[in-house]
C-alpha cells in the first residue's frame, strides 16, 4: 500500500467532538431486525438515538477544543457521576462527587471507578494529567435511557446504558469500554482523527487499544496473561460469543444467531468496502487492533509499557494528520519505535513485522 505523506498537526487545529459509541451500528441492525419485539425493539429505540445524535454532533461548527490552563490538582482525578433515571437528559442529577463514599448504586461506583482506573494509567503510565492533558474533570452519566444498549462519549462525558438485560448488561461492568470511550476523548485533544474511513477505523482502533491496556494495567496482567477482548462481560448470559471485538482474533468475539457473526477482519485481505458506519470504522478497526496484539504478544511484559508507549507517542506527537491512512500510521509508528528504542531494537522489528503481517506494508 502507498503511503501517504502526513503533515504535522498543530496546536491552533480546531477540533470538533464526535459521537462515539461501542455497539456499532451493525450489530445494532442485526438486532433491529429480529422477529422478537424483546431484541428488536431496544435495538431500534437505540439505533434511532444514536442516529439523532450523530447528526447533531456533524451539525455542529468545528470548535477549539483546546486544554484548559493546567488545575494546581491536575494530578488528582475530578470526578462527577450523574443519573439520567433512564430519561434522555443529560447530564441527569448529581449523585456522586470525588469526596463522596461509596453510594448504594453499583452503576455509580463502577463509572467511578472505571473514570478513576482511566486516570491512573495515563496519568502513571504515560504523564497525562487527564484525557487533555490538563486535569479536565471527568464526567460520566448512568442510567441512560429506557433499556438503552450502548455507552458513548459525546464530546465532554461518557454516558451509560442498562442495557436491555436479554442481550447486553450494564454498560458500566466491563472497564475497557469506560477506557475505551474516554480515549476518543484523548483523541479529540490530540490527533483528533477524522472520523471517517481508515483515519475513522484508526480512531476506533486506538480506543480499543488503550481501553484493553487499562484494563490490563487495572487486572496486572502481562500480554500473554490478557484476553485481548473488549467488552468481556457485556453480553448476558445465553450470547454465544465472549465480547464485541477480539483483538487477537478479529472475527471470533460473537457467532450468535441474534447478533450475527463477527464480521471484522485481521488483515487488509479482507477489508470492507462500505458506505455504512462512516465507513466501517468498527469493522476495519480490527485491522490496526490485530497489530497492536501482534506487537505487544511479540514484546511481551506489560503491554502497557514499550508497545503502548509506542502507540501513545504517535497519538500525541503531533505528526499524525486528522485523515491520516492505515499505511500512515504504520510509517510512524515505525519511526516511534526506532526513535525511542533503537533501529536494532527488538521494539522496531516487531512493530515492522506486524504491520507487514497484517497487510498494511510490505515486506
Amino acid at each position: 500500500m502507498k503511503e501517504t505523506v502526513t503533515q504535522p498537526r498543530t496546536s491552533s487545529t480546531p477540533t470538533t467532538p464526535v459521537f462515539c459509541t461501542i455497539v456499532p451500528p451493525h450489530i445494532l441492525g442485526k438486532l433491529a431486525e429480529h422477529e422478537d419485539p424483546e431484541h428488536h425493539e431496544p435495538a431500534r429505540r437505540t439505533l434511532e438515538h444514536d442516529a439523532l445524535h450523530r447528526t447533531r454532533r456533524a451539525g455542529l461548527a468545528a470548535q477549539l477544543l483546546a486544554p484548559a490552563a493546567d488545575r494546581a490538582d491536575a494530578d488528582k482525578p475530578n470526578r462527577t457521576v450523574y443519573d439520567a433515571g433512564h430519561q434522555q437528559n443529560l447530564p441527569g442529577t448529581k449523585v456522586h462527587a470525588e469526596s463522596d463514599g461509596p453510594s448504594k448504586d453499583a452503576s455509580v461506583n463502577r463509572a467511578h471507578a472505571g473514570l478513576g482506573a482511566t486516570f491512573e494509567l495515563y496519568l502513571k503510565i504515560y504523564g497525562r494529567k487527564s484525557i487533555d492533558g490538563a486535569g479536565l474533570p471527568l464526567n460520566a452519566t448512568v442510567h441512560y435511557g429506557e433499556k438503552y444498549d450502548n455507552a458513548f462519549w459525546d464530546g465532554e462525558r461518557m454516558v451509560f446504558g442498562d442495557g436491555d438485560g436479554q442481550l447486553f448488561k450494564d454498560f458500566t461492568i466491563p472497564v475497557d469500554v469506560i477506557g475505551h470511550e474516554l480515549t476518543h476523548g484523548v483523541t479529540q485533544y490530540t490527533a483528533n482523527l477524522d472520523y471517517q474511513g481508515q483515519s475513522g477505523a484508526l480512531n476506533e482502533s486506538i480506543s480499543d487499544v488503550f481501553g484493553s491496556l487499562i484494563k490490563q494495567y487495572a487486572l496486572g496482567q502481562s500480554a500473554d496473561q490478557a484476553d485481548w477482548l473488549i467488552g468481556a462481560d457485556l453480553l448476558a448470559a445465553g450470547v454465544h460469543g465472549q465480547a464485541l471485538r477480539s483483538m487477537k482474533a478479529p472475527g471470533t468475539a460473537y457467532d450468535d444467531p441474534k447478533l450475527g457473526k463477527d464480521p471484522q477482519p485481521a488483515t487488509m485481505a479482507g477489508y470492507v468496502r462500505t458506505a455504512d458506519d462512516n465507513g466501517g470504522v468498527h469493522l476495519n478497526s480490527g485491522i490496526p487492533n490485530h497489530a497492536f496484539y501482534l506487537v505487544a504478544s511479540a514484546l511481551g511484559g506489560k503491554a502497557w509499557e514499550r508497545a503502548g508507549q509506542i502507540w501513545y507517542d504517535v497519538l500525541t506527537g503531533g505528526h499524525l494528520a486528522k485523515n491520516a491512512q492505515f499505511a500512515d500510521f504504520a510509517h510512524l509508528t515505525v519511526q516511534a519505535a526506532q526513535t525511542r528504542y533503537g533501529a536494532s531494537g527488538a521494539e522496531h522489528e516487531a512493530v515492522v513485522k506486524a504491520w507487514s503481517t497484517v497487510g498494511v506494508t510490505g515486506t
